[in-house]
């Protein structure tokens, strides 16, 4: 983790964790796909990706939870700010798929 108390430090971390946890999460289940261990078939033709995106933004709350611990207010800040912009671009992107 980045050893700062600054808004950026908390915006950087908290905008590629999901990202990286995504893409590990993805190779993960296609993997698992081939070898036969998961299903491939979804509810909905983007349930895999709507979900994983779901799964890797719900990581944020690790560093959040430390930066809390650590009383780092303003990275926790660039960690909200991050978390609620990831949030929006999700909605914006898979939202006319739930309707």
């Amino acid at each position: 983790m980045f050893n700062r108390n600054e808004i950026w430090a908390g915006l950087l971390f908290a905008l590629l964790l999901p990202i990286v946890g995504f893409l590990l999460f993805y190779n993960l289940f296609g993997l698992l796909e081939k070898a036969g261990a998961a299903s491939g078939e979804g509810f909905s033709a983007s349930f895999r990706e709507r979900t994983l995106s779901l799964i890797a933004l719900t990581l944020n709350l690790l560093p959040m939870h430390l930066y809390k611990r650590r009383r780092w207010d303003l990275a926790m800040r660039g960690v909200v700010i991050a978390t609620g912009l990831l949030a929006l671009v999700w909605l914006l992107w898979f939202g006319r798929l739930l309707l």
